[in-house]
């Protein structure tokens, strides 16, 4: 798949990339909400170039792993 294909995958909203916070409000993905003790639940937000990082990293983990890829699944448990 290409940049753009990963990236159709998502819900793009405005927000701030947990990873990249110094580049203020840009579109982002929901990776998780964390519901800390204590605290209001949080986003966790990505912007696009980390989406594909992490995408990439993802399926470098699988072919080296013998796992199944399968992209789109940003933030959610491995299997």
């Amino acid at each position: 798949m290409n940049r753009q294909q990963i990236l159709d995958l998502y819900d793009w909203a405005a927000g701030v990339c947990f990873r990249h916070p110094e580049r203020g409000e840009v579109l982002t993905a929901l990776v998780k909400t964390l519901h800390p003790p204590g605290h209001a639940e949080h986003d966790l937000r990505v912007c696009e170039d980390c989406v594909v990082a992490i995408e990439d990293a993802r399926r470098e983990t699988a072919a080296r792993t013998g796992g199944t890829y399968e992209p789109g699944h940003v933030g959610e448990a491995s299997t």
